[in-house]
Order: structure tokens, then sequence, then C-alpha cells
């Protein structure tokens, strides 16, 4: 059974190896990015209250997000594990998970924070051609994840969870990274 939440800043990579990692181990991929996408796309209630924030690099608001997660982490398919992907966001919504973990009676075995320096991730997110993924609109993303979502990492380090990998390397040595901790899932070590 594998349980990870995938922390990182935008471009760091954590949706390309969720989904290998997905794979890999047989249990979904939930990426809270993707969901939001497609309700955009859908122009649900949920995609047109979120394309505000979105197109502005802002966060998508807790209440939004935490119906959408509850929700999902309840379906059959997460049974026996999940990868998560752009959630939590913030200690609140941190907080949030772990009481809805505990009523579901699951846990969160890993928690992987991927680390890339800045200029990386704009020259990363600047390739990828997304409509939202314009120069001042990325490094607005990025203050916004420093402000609100780095604090996650001192709040699962705390709970021995953090299990930190350099997302600056060539992506097979990524996998390999995640592979080892999945494998040989010893919460106190790091993996540089």
């Amino acid at each position: 059974m594998t349980r990870l939440i995938f922390l990182g800043p935008p471009g760091a990579g954590k949706g390309t190896q969720a989904k290998v990692l997905s794979e890999r181990c047989k249990v979904p991929h939930i990426s809270t990015g993707d969901i939001l996408r497609a309700a955009v796309k859908a122009e649900t209630t949920l995609g047109q209250k979120a394309e505000g924030y979105m197109s502005a690099g802002e966060l998508v608001p807790d209440d939004l997000m935490l119906d959408l997660i509850g929700e999902r982490l309840s379906s059959e398919d997460t049974a026996h594990g999940w990868l998560l992907d752009g959630f939590p966001r913030n200690v609140e919504q941190a907080e949030f998970l772990t009481a809805l973990l505990d009523e579901i009676e699951q846990r969160c075995d890993s928690v992987i924070n991927l680390e890339v320096p800045d200029d990386v991730l704009v020259s990363r997110m600047l390739e990828r051609g997304r409509a939202d993924d314009k120069e001042d609109v990325i490094r607005n993303r990025l203050e916004v994840y420093r402000a609100q979502t780095e604090p996650l990492i001192a709040f699962y380090q705390a709970q021995g969870l953090l299990r930190s990998v350099d997302g600056n390397q060539a992506l097979s040595n990524v996998t390999d990274a995640l592979r080892a901790i999945v494998d040989k899932p010893d919460v106190n070590a790091t993996a540089d």
C-alpha cells in the first residue's frame, strides 16, 4: 500500500513523478491541478469559481479544495493507496487532511518534497507553454507558494514524514530516488 503526498513549487515535477509512481504502485494519482483544469474546461460551478484565481496565479480557496479532496479520497479506488499532488497547499489544509485520513482510517506513508531552484522552475514552466504560464504569473505563483505552502515542510518534518529529493537532476535520477523511498520507506532519512 502506498500513500504519498507530493510537495514542491510549481514546475518542480510533482505531476510527472507522481504519474510514474502511480503506474508503478498501481494506485490513483490525484492531481488537484488536473481536476481543477478539467472543471474549468467543463465550466462547472467549481471550475468557474476556480478560474479567476488560477488565471491570476492565486491558490484556489480552501473551502473549494477541501470538498473536492474529501470526496476524492473517499472513493473506492483509493482504498489501497493514492498519490496526492497539489494538496495540501497550506497548514490548515494539512490539518484537515490529517483529520480526514483519521476519519476514513487511512494514513500517509511519506511526504515527498521536490527541491528545485526558482530560475529552473521559471524556465521549465515557460517551456511547457500553458496559457497561464507567463513569467509574471509564474513568479507570482512562486511567491504564493513560498508564503503559503512552504510552511508545510516544517509541519510534515515535525511529524517525521518529510522526505526531500533534489528535483533539479535528470528525470530518471529523480524517479530512482522516489522508487527508493517507496521501496524502503524509512521516513527518518533524506534522499538527495
